[in-house]
């Protein structure tokens, strides 16, 4: 299994991010070229340059002659033009980027960008996945509809460019699992378009739930909204630095020098011997409710919610239950660490009034995704793997399942032409 480990000991953004993939091997030309296919009016500035003593890869968005900055400069820089704007009697202030539309991007609008973008399926979703957690994020602090959002910051040209390319990095890396240190999220305090907030912001505390995080006492916004939202959706677990046989290291390069502290994010490429061997054990959470008086409609709205919010996996067996009644013993196996979020949800969306949990050790195979291409579009294959040989794969149903709508034909042929074209890839 081939591992990618985020060493996030000075915070993690999107800058960051791209910077230490190109470090670790991803080309520089790939990204350029995926910025001037989105037509944004943005181009990358990659360097070299020094942090603390490291040398590191520094990628830099460029708009309109001017490169990114970090938050608290760019709305300092906006608060002097505006104020000089008013001694000058002008109406509005020019703007230190020229990012954003006027009232900002909605959402749709940025999926619809994404999805004219000449790149692949996986890293659209990839993509569109990372803006998703930043719009459902900003939704959950002002209490509104994620519709309703507008991007000011996080939807700028530079935020962009910089999801787009971490998706098109990521997947050129061919990376099995993400794996990512705890985060270290700065402190003091942070200027952004609401006002003045403590650090972590907002929005990147909302991104950052169920992550651990910490403070190494550095006051200044380590850990930006994009590159919690990279995190949120790249990273499977976030643990201690994995057993693996390390094959490239990459340092991507942060704006400042920090006090004591090179300002670098860390990115280890490598490949897990022990996938490589057997299967690997792991411990899961089991929660278990027995349920007798709930509208079947609602156990299946319940099964939905508890695998949209992170559970490995969900289900429902029907049992008989004290009084003769017909009943359902609901299922849910969770990472530990989730189990008591998806706990609350039981209680929350069920009518049960106590849950079983317990803990159960599991053997899993080494797993990874291979991308084919039938006359419908592309298929995500799950390939599992034993001792180092393919032991079983299948094709992603939901891929299957989108192409078989959108062209009318039936779902079994999507599937069974997947399973042709990857086996012709692997015995070809």
């Amino acid at each position: 299994m081939r591992l990618a480990y985020l060493d996030c000991f000075s915070g993690i953004s999107g800058d960051m991010f791209l910077g230490a993939l190109v470090d670790a091997g991803v080309s520089p030309a790939l990204l350029e070229q995926t910025v001037a296919a989105l037509n944004i009016g943005a181009r990358l500035e990659v360097s070299r340059v020094q942090r603390s003593g490291i040398g590191a890869t520094k990628v830099d968005v460029v708009v309109g002659g001017k490169k990114d900055m970090p938050r608290e400069q760019y709305w300092s820089e906006r608060e002097r033009e505006e104020k000089h704007a008013h001694k000058t009697g002008h109406d509005q202030a020019p703007q230190p980027h020229s990012h954003a539309h006027p009232h900002g991007r909605a959402l749709s609008d940025i999926h619809a960008i994404i999805a004219r973008a000449p790149i692949s399926q996986g890293a659209q979703r990839t993509a569109c996945a990372v803006f998703q957690a930043l719009g459902e994020a900003e939704a959950k602090i002002h209490d509104t509809d994620i519709e309703k959002i507008h991007f000011h910051e996080v939807g700028a040209i530079d935020a962009m460019a910089d999801i787009v390319c971490a998706a098109v990095g990521a997947e050129a890396l061919a990376v099995d699992q993400w794996i990512c240190s705890p985060l270290n999220v700065g402190g003091g305090t942070v200027v952004c378009s609401h006002g003045r907030f403590p650090i972590p912001a907002p929005a990147t505390l909302e991104l950052l739930k169920g992550a651990p995080v910490y403070s190494s006492g550095i006051e200044l916004e380590l850990v930006t909204p994009t590159g919690a939202a990279i995190a949120k959706t790249l990273v499977a677990r976030f643990a201690a630095f994995p057993a693996m046989k390390v094959a490239a290291v990459g340092y991507g390069a942060g704006s400042r020098d920090l006090p004591g502290s090179p300002n670098v994010l860390r990115l280890t490429l490598g490949e897990s011997a022990e996938a490589a061997e057997h299967a690997t054990p792991e411990t899961v959470s089991v929660l278990e409710a027995n349920l007798d008086d709930l509208s079947p409609q609602v156990v299946g709205y319940a099964l939905e919610r508890l695998l949209a919010e992170g559970a490995l996996d969900v289900f429902a067996v029907p049992v008989q239950m004290k009084k003769n009644r017909p009943g359902t013993l609901l299922t849910v196996l969770a990472r530990p660490e989730d189990a008591p979020r998806l706990s609350r949800l039981l209680f929350t969306e069920t009518s049960t009034l106590g849950i079983r949990v317990r803990e159960e050790r599991r053997q899993v195979l080494a797993r990874r995704s291979v991308a084919v291409t039938t006359p419908w579009g592309e298929v995500q294959i799950k390939v599992a793997n034993l001792n180092g040989a393919v032991a079983n794969f299948a094709p992603e149903y939901e891929d299957c399942r989108r192409l078989a709508a959108q062209h009318h034909v039936p779902l079994k042929n999507v599937m069974q032409e997947a399973i042709r074209v990857y086996l012709d890839q692997k015995n070809g």
